[in-house]
């Protein structure tokens, strides 16, 4: 069987000795699983590793596999240059795989390189399987802005075209679990960080992958994972392939979580098919949404699905709108999630219609065909839209940072004509700092102007 099995790891550079100096011994059991999932790839013998790292060129709307014949990496940026390595890429294997992701409808390819070197996602795993005497060429890929399913069938799409080739192929998913494990860590703690790698470990031990597409997508972003796309890839490598599911070691006692995991394939198992299972779970998620979707929500739906489908906009409100949306002026954002991603926000801090209705009427067209970072919204996407509104209250100032909280106001930077706004109780904005910090660049502003802070409560519907 060309596909040999794959393995999961974290990617700490400090689990090198050459950057730890001896904090790698608190990730000691870390390192000794990265050893033994290596030894057991290297009695595989494989012809090729195929290998997908967060920190790998990632694109919102295309997958991107790293060109050319082949690149070299190291560690410099983590104070060790002396630890570098150089790859062959196997071109006929990329190009096989490009060729089943576009008869797929998956934009997948080379384009839009921007740094040739291997990223330390792919550098520290191949330290160890170098280190264990695997030497194959590896072909090199990236994740994407694109939902679970679709990172599924780009794995399945890896998978066809190692059959199709006939290479002795191993899937190496490389990524960290939560950053959110313990209040000391580097980025804090989240509660949602121990239940994040609470049920990503416990996929790894049972190998039942559904979990990993079917995880909320909020509780993701709160905990701050890193890897989850990478897992998500490799579920569908193994689409129909009976493993032997092996969890080596989790731990987190820098507050990352990292876990190393082994599945050897061991034959073939139909039973193991996700992408039906995933795709219903999708649909029945969205249904329940759109069923308790209310007022606020259900009108910005109808003006956005108005826009799109027809080409106008909404002539008419409908009639037994309450009356908190037709007696009042207000600020409103819009906001559009796909995939549990952004797709579009856009708002006004200050009313510019006569009612709030009419305000969230011109801004949910707005979120999904004007916001610069995203490409219009096309009618084939509208309805695995998710929907929020956010209608402002009066914006006050404030004369110190305490007086702010990024779960209960959002807030207003200005400097001069510049001015940046952002939201309440938004995914992965815990502090203050982080607050301010995002809504300054969302203005331009420096750090260092003296910029004047507002902030705000905002009412959300869902």
């Amino acid at each position: 069987m060309p596909l040999l099995g794959a393995v999961l790891t974290p990617h700490p550079p400090v689990l090198l000795p050459e950057v730890g100096h001896g904090r790698e011994r608190k990730i000691a059991a870390t390192g000794q699983a990265m050893r033994q999932a290596a030894e057991a790839v290297a009695r595989w013998a494989p012809e090729v590793l195929v290998v997908a790292s967060p920190h790998t060129v990632l694109y919102a709307d295309y997958f991107h596999m790293a060109p050319g014949s082949g690149a070299v990496g190291d560690m410099a940026a983590f104070g060790a240059p002396q630890v570098r390595l150089e790859v062959r890429y196997d071109a006929p294997l990329r190009a096989e795989i490009i060729r089943h992701a576009e008869a797929a409808a998956l934009p997948a390819g080379t384009l839009g390189q921007r740094d040739p070197r291997l990223d330390h996602g792919v550098v520290i795993p191949l330290y160890y399987l170098r280190k264990a005497g695997v030497t194959c060429p590896v072909v090199r890929l990236g994740l994407s802005g694109f939902s679970a399913l679709d990172h599924y069938r780009l794995g399945q799409c890896v998978a066809e075209a190692v059959e199709t080739l006939g290479r002795r192929a191993v899937f190496v998913a490389s990524g960290d679990l939560s950053h959110k494990l313990k209040t000391d860590g580097p980025y804090g703690y989240a509660p949602e960080g121990p239940v994040f790698d609470e049920a990503v470990t416990r996929t790894m031990a049972s190998g039942n992958f559904l979990k990993f597409l079917t995880m909320d997508p909020s509780l993701c972003e709160r905990a701050a994972e890193c890897g989850l796309r990478a897992f998500q890839i490799m579920a569908g490598v193994l689409d129909g392939l009976a493993v032997e599911p092996q969890l080596l070691s989790h731990e987190g006692p820098f507050g990352v979580g990292y876990g190393v995991a082994l599945f050897p394939v061991t034959g073939r198992d139909d039973t193991r098919r996700y992408a039906a299972a995933c795709e219903e779970a999708r649909k029945a998620r969205l249904a329940a949404r759109r069923a308790g979707e209310d007022p606020w929500v259900r009108l910005a739906r109808l003006s956005l699905e108005t826009w799109v489908r027809q080409g106008r906009p909404l002539q008419a409100l409908p009639a037994d709108l309450p009356a908190e949306l037709t007696d009042r002026a207000a600020g409103a954002f819009v906001s559009l999630h796909k995939g549990g991603r952004l797709r579009g926000c856009i708002g006004t801090i200050a009313p510019t219609a006569e009612t709030v209705a009419q305000e969230i009427v011109q801004n949910a067209v707005s979120a999904g065909t004007r916001d610069p970072r995203f490409p219009p919204v096309r009618a084939g996407e509208l309805d695995d839209l998710e929907y929020s509104v956010d209608v402002l209250g009066t914006p006050e100032p404030v004369d110190s940072t305490d007086q702010l909280d990024p779960k209960r106001y959002g807030v207003i930077v200005s400097y001069g004509c510049k001015r940046g706004l952002l939201l309440p109780d938004l995914d992965g904005v815990d502090t203050v700092e982080e607050q301010l910090d995002i809504a300054r660049r969302k203005g331009g502003i420096r750090e260092e102007d003296p910029c004047a802070i507002e902030r705000f409560k905002v009412v959300r519907h869902l």
